[in-house]
């Protein structure tokens, strides 16, 4: 099983948002036959297996083994994934283009290099999956607090400044047989968590 696998075909993404299928594929962390899993979703077997079809259908589940039950083999499935992402290239008419618009200070624009960075990154990585090589990545994440839209603001033009000078540095156009990186830095405030969110938390937790 995969850490993430990155969803790509529009079908594909359509068969994961069903919530039924969405509750099945959480539920295949660990391997389990549709009788397994009826009784855990409140819905018969042959509906369970229904679903099940569609996913293994996609390339969402896989089969893990088979085991006698009585007169019955029931399958044994699996998630391919620990957890799925759906790359814009799902929906490749309407992804954003980071192209258009390009201002550093929209929160559209920055959802817009978002998306790009997962559609790229997705695709390097099922590339890199099937030749069973690694992908050369670094990223960073932390969190800063301000004490103010100044202290925010000076931070950005010293962290804009630093890059800058780094990529002057490293930067080499006429190099044979280099390739080229993309660099993507982002800043935005922290999300909170409002009393759905708990409520929801809760409620995940209960179902266990």
């Amino acid at each position: 099983m995969r850490e993430v696998t990155v969803i790509e075909d529009p079908a594909a993404a359509e068969v994961s948002l069903a919530p039924i299928r969405a509750r099945l594929l959480a539920e295949l962390a660990e391997p389990a036959s549709a009788a397994m899993l009826a009784p855990r979703v409140g819905l018969p077997r042959q509906k369970i297996n229904y679903h099940l079809r569609a996913l293994e259908r996609h390339g969402l589940v896989e089969l893990y083994g088979e085991r006698r039950k009585g007169n019955v083999t029931e399958r044994l499935l699996r998630a391919t994934a620990a957890s799925y992402v759906i790359s814009p290239l799902a929906l490749p008419d309407v992804q954003p283009d980071p192209a258009r618009g390009r201002d550093q200070l929209s929160a559209r624009w920055l959802l817009a290099l978002a998306a790009r960075l997962v559609r790229d990154v997705g695709t390097l990585v099922t590339r890199a999956a099937r030749a069973r090589k690694p992908v050369a990545t670094f990223a960073l994440d932390g969190e800063v607090r301000f004490a103010s839209a100044a202290e925010r603001a000076a931070f950005v033009r010293e962290l804009a400044e630093a890059t800058r000078g780094l990529v002057e540095k490293y930067h080499d156009g006429d190099a044979a047989g280099g390739r080229a990186h993309r660099i993507v830095l982002a800043v935005h405030p922290e999300v909170t968590k409002t009393a759905e969110d708990a409520v929801r938390e809760e409620e995940a937790a209960a179902r266990g």
